[in-house]
């Protein structure tokens, strides 16, 4: 799977805009604040319908313009697929795929596979337990639908119990309610997960061992808040109920798949608490790595791969594996200058300059 081009209206800093792209290598070359992130972020936006960078849509709508229009035409293994998005102030987002409106986002999903790498990815290992339940969320919405539907379910309904915990009087009948719809969409995004992060262990301790050349074991755990079980379900709901007092003390849900988290050990240590920054960065690389074989391995395609400034904050080594493990994705590489030690992935891609918002290619 490929990106073949792009088209951009209104979106950032890009008034108008068509790009075509080599389907191997593209690096986008400018100082700061031109706009490489933004068009990555017009890519990104093809596969989900969501940014990685803001949950605002109209953030992304030109300065002083009504609307934003992104368009993306990418070559799949056996076929071509158009997405077509459309945000207008005051009207909403309107989604085409092969030009044919859709009325859920998640019929958005499996069309084009994308995996955004940036600094802050480097930092999963480390930051604080959000960090990783949005890595969880964002490579699950994007290969299992029906997660991406559990999921909003699940977070509507918590808006909706944490806003009745917060009401002066609580009725324990209504609070039930909410209780059962949470044990209902919580028990599949807990087993959903459970499965995810198995596989990413597997993958991602195969990739760690040959970035460090077998000198380093990685293990990667689920950290849940209910355990998954056979009764996920029951045991979530059970959960809710003794929790009840509590909550209502914090005006808070306390239990449940959005208190979950990740654990990181390598060679039984763990990576969070007691690893090197090195460490940590190499099992962060691993697990971004781990997330393009599972695409490959779930759908059968290969995802394109967005690494936004990234570089500049890996070494010489780690930048040569990256490169060099990836020679069947499609990548996109932001930076404000080409490294020496991948001058010879230039030559055989596509170079862009960007200056205000303003793109020009040198191949």
């Amino acid at each position: 799977m490929y990106i073949k081009e792009i088209e951009l209206k209104n979106f950032r800093n890009y008034d108008n805009l068509h790009l075509c792209f080599d389907k191997h290598v593209n690096f986008i070359i400018g100082n700061n604040a031109q706009g490489k992130t933004n068009l990555l972020e017009g890519i990104f936006m093809s596969s989900i319908g969501k940014s990685f960078r803001t949950s605002k849509d109209s953030e992304m709508i030109g300065f002083n313009k009504d609307f934003f229009k992104i368009k993306v035409n990418a070559q799949r293994e056996y076929f071509q697929t158009e997405i077509e998005i459309v945000l207008k102030k005051d009207q909403g987002k309107f989604i085409k795929v092969d030009g044919v409106n859709i009325n859920k986002t998640s019929d958005l999903l499996e069309k084009i596979y994308i995996v955004i790498f940036s600094p802050e990815d480097l930092k999963i290992v480390k930051d604080d337990p959000e960090k990783r339940r949005k890595f969880i969320d964002r490579e699950l919405c994007l290969i299992k639908p029906s997660y991406y539907d559990s999921l909003g379910n699940y977070k509507k309904v918590l808006i909706q119990r944490n806003s009745y915990l917060k009401e002066k009087t609580v009725d324990n009948s209504v609070l039930d309610i909410w209780d059962m719809q949470l044990a209902k969409y919580g028990a599949k995004i807990i087993s959903m997960r459970d499965d995810f992060i198995k596989k990413i262990n597997i993958l991602s301790s195969r990739i760690h061992s040959s970035i460090t050349q077998g000198k380093e074991n990685l293990i990667v755990e689920y950290d849940p808040n209910v355990k998954p079980s056979e009764k996920t379900e029951k045991n979530l709901y059970n959960e809710l109920k003794n929790s009840v007092e509590n909550d209502l003390r914090l005006r808070t849900t306390t239990k449940g798949p959005h208190r979950d988290d990740m654990q990181f050990f390598i060679d039984g240590i763990n990576v969070r608490n007691f690893g090197s920054q090195g460490q940590q960065r190499t099992a962060a690389l691993s697990l971004k790595l781990a997330e393009l074989d599972l695409i490959k391995e779930e759908t059968g395609e290969n995802a394109i791969l967005l690494l936004d400034d990234v570089m500049s904050e890996l070494d010489s080594g780690r930048q040569e594996f990256l490169v060099k493990t990836l020679k069947d994705v499609q990548l996109f590489i932001t930076s404000t200058e080409i490294a020496e030690n991948l001058s010879s992935s230039a030559e055989k891609g596509k170079i862009y300059i960007v200056k205000e918002g303003l793109i020009s290619s040198e191949k």
